[in-house]
């Protein structure tokens, strides 16, 4: 498409678009955000009068059929993302969804089939921000040898005691999430980035709160769990260790540890501060990151400029989500027949 002016559609203008995706087309030279569709016809009004955006489609089907568009972005719910993906490509328009890729790894197979019958248009996942500043640092110290051979990842993730008055959120409900399970696809993404995939899987999960009221007062009953224990087995050569849990109280931060043959690394979660330590230290020490290694969220710039084939996706491709959505089902396969599941499906 070379420099040309690039136009993006909207579908589903919610937290995440609002806060990162419209500010961040608008900020790039030869890009519009010409259209949108959201849930009702007045929210998407709104949304357009309130970022200026020109059109407004009833339906979503409707968007992307028009020729106004050469670019989609897609903010819904999991439960909509294989439907639209397709619909996109089979439109011949270029796709960012937004995470998590798919429902399972059947609607994230068929969303990558579909990418590799269309080579010429970019589709790219929302990838999880929360390790960005701190990924290639890490990266650099496992290729260098710091850890040696890495043995274990232990990765570990709380948020707090029980609520169990919360409402229910999207993401307890399993016609809208699938089999993703709160945290978890983004934890392991992160994962993949510095120690690749797993080869095989073994989990056991809870629901510890078991109905919520949604937003219409109705009782619901929530079969996604609140608690995950993952061990996993990596390509790799590591073992990793993956707790996950919405109802556990003081404890520690959320966190990473790497235990190589050589060397151990910690990474706060809370605060992406790095420390790590070799055969023969006393104890870990800060890693100073420098500010060119130190990268930051540029989703949509990374999006448009692999239309414009000045790079490649990196965060995230739909081979990663495909990677992903392999190991949240394997979770649940696990969680249910209490069986190692090997990987890939």
């Amino acid at each position: 498409m070379g420099n040309d002016t690039i136009r993006v559609g909207l579908i589903g203008a919610g937290a995440n678009t609002k806060l990162q995706h419209i500010p961040g087309f608008q900020a790039i030279d030869g890009v519009e955000i010409v259209s949108v569709a959201n849930r009702s016809r007045e929210s998407g009004q709104r949304i357009a009068d309130e970022y200026g955006i020109p059109t407004v489609y009833d339906s979503w089907t409707e968007l992307i059929e028009a020729p106004d568009s050469d670019a989609i972005c897609i903010g819904t719910w999991p439960y909509m993302h294989r439907i639209m993906v397709l619909a996109a490509l089979d439109g011949d328009k270029h796709v960012l969804t937004e995470a998590r890729m798919a429902m399972n790894a059947a609607e994230a197979h068929e969303m990558l089939d579909a990418s590799r019958e269309k080579p010429g248009l970019i589709t790219q996942i929302v990838p999880g921000p929360g390790t960005l500043p701190v990924d290639t640092t890490i990266k650099e110290m496992i290729a260098d040898g710091y850890l040696g051979d890495i043995l274990s990842v232990d990765v570990a993730a709380h948020g707090g005691f029980v609520d169990r008055d919360a409402p229910l959120h999207w993401r307890h409900d399993r016609d809208l999430s699938g089999f993703n399970t709160m945290q978890m696809g983004i934890l392991y993404e992160y994962v993949m980035r510095w120690v690749g995939p797993a080869s095989s899987v073994r989990a056991i999960t809870r629901v510890n709160v078991k109905s919520r009221t949604d937003d219409s007062g109705a009782l619901r009953y929530i079969s996604v769990p609140d608690f995950v224990e993952v061990i996993a087995e990596m390509v790799s050569g590591p073992v990793l260790h993956l707790r996950i849990s919405m109802v556990s109280g003081l404890g520690p931060a959320d966190s990473v540890w790497m235990f190589g043959t050589e060397g151990t690394l910690h990474l706060d979660m809370g605060t992406n501060a790095l420390s790590a330590g070799r055969r023969g230290d006393d104890a870990l020490s800060p890693v100073e990151i420098a500010p060119e290694k130190q990268g930051g969220w540029r989703v949509e710039e990374e999006f448009i400029s692999a239309i414009r084939g000045h790079e490649k996706i990196t965060h995230t491709n739909f081979e990663d989500g495909v990677r992903y959505m392999e190991f949240t089902e394997a979770v649940y396969r696990s969680s249910q027949t209490g069986e190692t599941i090997d990987l890939p499906l």
